[in-house]
């Protein structure tokens, strides 16, 4: 019997059931009424079962046929359900945004941006992964993921990076520290301090790679933390200090005792990029992202 049931009665069969006659069913399905009998005609004599009788002008289903119509209801709309998210998968407009994200402190604008584009694309889920949970090139080419955020962009053939805004790398110290009033630090200022940063391998960190390592410098002890808000109240308790960008020390400072000051007199400016294969046509709902993202830097540079 399975074999022998296709979509097409269903449909007929609802439109009987909604139309009450074969004209009305035929006209809105785009049939002929001979077309439509005909369909149904040849249904009954494969099943070896009558799914409807005239009673005058109307059409009165059978039990199979009230059976068959129930089975009409409840796989229909799941059909027209399917092809309207193929059609829109087609177009770009559903999916599942996969975002990389090789930058802690960006929770804080990712957040920002994310929140608004839920609301314009509500037909397209986001997932976030952190660096320390996969391989950023790895996931990127395996499509594991569709984007990376990144304030170190690797250059490798095959990716393409986008930047979204600059900041500036600083020092977080508590308002009470004695660094705090000062314009700048050297990286022989943090030899007695207790350094507190995410759990990143220190090569990969600028305070490390950019400040510290080129002078020959150490934190008297370095303390790793994923959680920025309990970084930040450790450093406003004087248990430490950390290097965030500025815009992210200014938003906490707002709220809390802390300062940001300056990594040497110049300063360690860096830039957040958006990668993502260059090889492949991107979704509508990705470009749309990276539109929003570029658009939102979400806190202005100090």
């Amino acid at each position: 019997m399975a074999a022998l049931l296709e979509r097409a009665h269903l449909e007929i069969l609802r439109e009987i059931d909604r139309r009450g006659t074969l004209t009305a069913a035929a006209e809105a399905l785009h049939l002929t009424q001979s077309a439509l009998s005909h369909t149904i005609a040849k249904l009954e004599r494969l099943a070896g079962v009558e799914l409807w009788v005239r009673e005058g002008r109307s059409l009165r289903l059978t039990q199979a046929g009230q059976y068959l119509l129930v089975l009409a209801e409840r796989l229909l709309p799941q059909f027209e359900s399917s092809e309207l998210a193929l059609s829109q998968y087609a177009a770009g407009e559903r999916g599942t945004l996969r975002i990389g994200m090789e930058c802690h402190p960006c929770y804080e604008w990712l957040l920002k941006v994310v929140s608004r584009y839920l609301q314009k694309w509500p037909d397209v889920d986001v997932d976030v992964k952190q660096k320390f949970r996969f391989g950023g090139m790895g996931a990127l080419f395996n499509h594991e993921i569709d984007l990376i955020v990144t304030p170190d962009p690797l250059l490798v053939e095959g990716v393409e990076y986008l930047p979204v805004f600059d900041y500036e790398q600083v020092l977080v110290v508590s308002r009470e520290h004695p660094l705090a009033k000062r314009s700048h630090v050297r990286p022989s200022d943090l030899s007695q301090e207790t350094l507190i940063t995410y759990p990143v391998e220190p090569a990969r960190l600028d305070i490390f790679s950019q400040f510290l390592l080129p002078a020959g410098a150490m934190p008297r002890r370095h303390k790793l933390l994923e959680s920025t808000d309990i970084m930040l109240e450790m450093v406003a308790a004087k248990r430490g200090v950390a290097a965030l960008p500025r815009w992210l020390a200014m938003e906490y400072a707002a709220r809390m005792p802390i300062a940001a000051v300056r990594l040497g007199k110049q300063g360690i400016h860096k830039q957040i990029h958006l990668g993502m294969r260059s090889s492949e046509k991107e979704p509508e709902y990705l470009r749309a992202f990276i539109e929003l993202a570029r658009s939102t830097s979400g806190y202005k540079v100090i």
